[in-house]
C-alpha cells in the first residue's frame, strides 16, 4: 500500500507526535508498504515535487527527535516554516495525501484530533485512520466526553466547565470539592494538569490551566489506580496499569524512560477486568468512536472504576501504552498498524 504518515503539527504534543510518526513509519516500511512521513504543519517545501518519487523512495522529514521534559516552543517551530504561513495544512500536504492509499495520523491534540482535520480530509475524499471527525469531536472535549458518559449511565468524576468569564463573574468560586483536579478542556499528555489540594492552591491552578486552553475542567479527584484499556474494533484489549515512580501519571512520568512502571495485564480480579472492559467498550460505542482508540479509568479503593476520558489518537512512542497492551495478545508493533489501517477502512466500505 502507498500510506502516509502525518505527524507534527502545532500543539503542546507535537514532539510526542514525531517520535509516533518516526515508529509508525519504520514499522509499516518494515512490513514492505511505500511510506511517506510527513510533517502536517510543514508540508514538503521543496521546489520539486515529485510525489511518485517520495512513495519509491519513503521519503521522512523527521530527524532525530526525542520527548523533552519541556513542552515544545511553538512560536519557534512557526518561525521555521518557509511560506510563514499560519495555515495548519502544509505545503502539498493534501496532493500527497490524496495519492496514497490511506492517511495514518499520528498526531495528536489539537487541529490533528479534535475532528477539524478529519471534516477537511472527508470533503477532500481523503482516507484516514481512526475515529471520524464527529467521534473525534466529542471524545477531544473532556467536558462533553464527561457528558455523554453520564447519559449512558458510565461510571465518571463529578465535574464542571469553566471559562475565563467564570473568573470575572465569580462563577468559578462556587467550586468547593477537594482535592480536584484541573485540566484543560481539550488538551493531552497531561499538559497543564494539577492536582490541587484545598482552596489555597485552587486559583494558581486555573490559571495554569487557562494558559493552554479558554475552557476548563474541574472535576472530583478520584484516589486510586490508574488503568488504561485500548478498544480496536470494538473489543478491548487487556487492561494496564500505570504506576509512576512519584505523583501522578502526568507528562514527563509519560514519555521519560524508567518514570512509571507499567503492568499488562493489569493484577485484576477477574470480574473487575471484565467490568472494566465492558464499560470501555460501551463508552467507545457510546461516544461515537471507530476503529480504535484507547480509554483512561481510575479504580477506586472499593473496586469501582471511573471513565476519565477517551484517546482517539493513541500515542505510538516507545513507551505508549496501546502497543504494549496488543504485544500482550500477540500483537506486534508493525502487526498493531496494520491492524490499525485494516479496521480504520471498514467506515469507508
Amino acid at each position: 500500500m502507498k500510506i502516509v504518515v502525518l505527524a507534527g503539527g502545532l500543539c503542546s504534543e507535537r514532539n510526542v507526535s514525531i517520535v509516533s510518526g518516526t515508529k509508525v513509519y519504520d514499522a509499516l516500511k518494515e512490513k514492505g508498504h511505500s511510506v511517506v512521513l510527513l510533517d502536517v504543519f510543514m508540508g514538503y517545501e521543496e521546489e520539486n515535487c515529485d510525489i511518485d518519487r517520495l512513495f519509491e523512495e519513503n521519503y521522512s522529514f523527521a530527524k532525530d527527535v526525542k520527548v523533552g521534559e519541556l513542552v515544545p516552543d511553538l512560536e519557534q517551530v512557526k518561525a521555521l516554516r518557509k511560506d510563514k504561513s499560519d495555515c495548519f495544512l502544509g505545503q502539498n500536504v493534501v496532493e500527497i495525501c490524496r495519492k496514497a492509499d490511506i492517511t495514518f495520523l499520528a498526531l495528536h491534540g489539537g487541529v490533528g484530533e479534535n475532528g477539524q482535520l478529519q471534516a477537511t480530509f472527508d470533503i477532500l475524499g481523503i482516507k484516514y485512520t481512526g475515529a471520524n471527525y464527529l467521534g473525534s469531536a466529542i471524545a477531544m472535549n473532556k467536558g462533553l466526553t464527561k457528558s455523554v458518559l453520564r447519559q449512558n449511565k458510565i461510571s465518571t468524576p463529578m465535574g464542571e466547565i469553566f471559562t475565563p468569564d467564570d473568573i470575572r463573574t465569580g462563577e468559578i468560586k462556587r467550586w468547593c470539592c477537594y482535592p480536584c483536579v484541573v485540566k484543560p478542556c481539550s488538551g493531552g499528555s497531561s499538559v497543564g494538569v494539577s492536582i490541587v489540594e484545598d482552596k489555597a492552591d485552587f486559583e494558581k491552578a486555573v490559571n495554569e490551566a487557562f494558559l493552554w486552553e479558554k475552557e476548563i475542567l474541574v472535576e472530583q479527584y478520584v484516589k486510586g489506580r490508574e488503568l488504561s484499556v485500548g478498544v480496536i474494533d470494538n473489543k478491548a484489549l487487556p487492561i494496564i496499569e500505570i504506576i509512576p515512580e512519584s505523583g501522578f501519571y502526568d507528562y514527563v512520568n509519560k514519555y521519560q524512560a524508567g518514570k512509571t512502571r507499567d503492568v499488562c495485564p493489569a493484577d485484576l480480579e477477574e470480574y473487575t477486568t471484565k467490568l472494566i472492559q465492558s464499560e470501555a467498550e460501551r463508552a467507545f460505542k457510546a461516544l461515537h468512536l471507530q476503529g480504535y482508540a484507547r480509554l483512561d479509568f481510575l479504580l477506586d479503593d472499593d473496586g469501582c472504576p471511573y471513565c476519565l476520558e477517551a484517546n482517539t489518537l493513541p500515542g505510538m512512542t516507545p513507551t505508549s501504552l496501546l502497543p504494549q497492551e496488543a504485544q500482550v495478545i500477540g500483537i506486534d508493533f508493525g502487526t498493531l498498524c496494520e491492524k490499525i489501517i485494516e479496521v480504520s477502512l471498514k467506515k469507508y466500505e
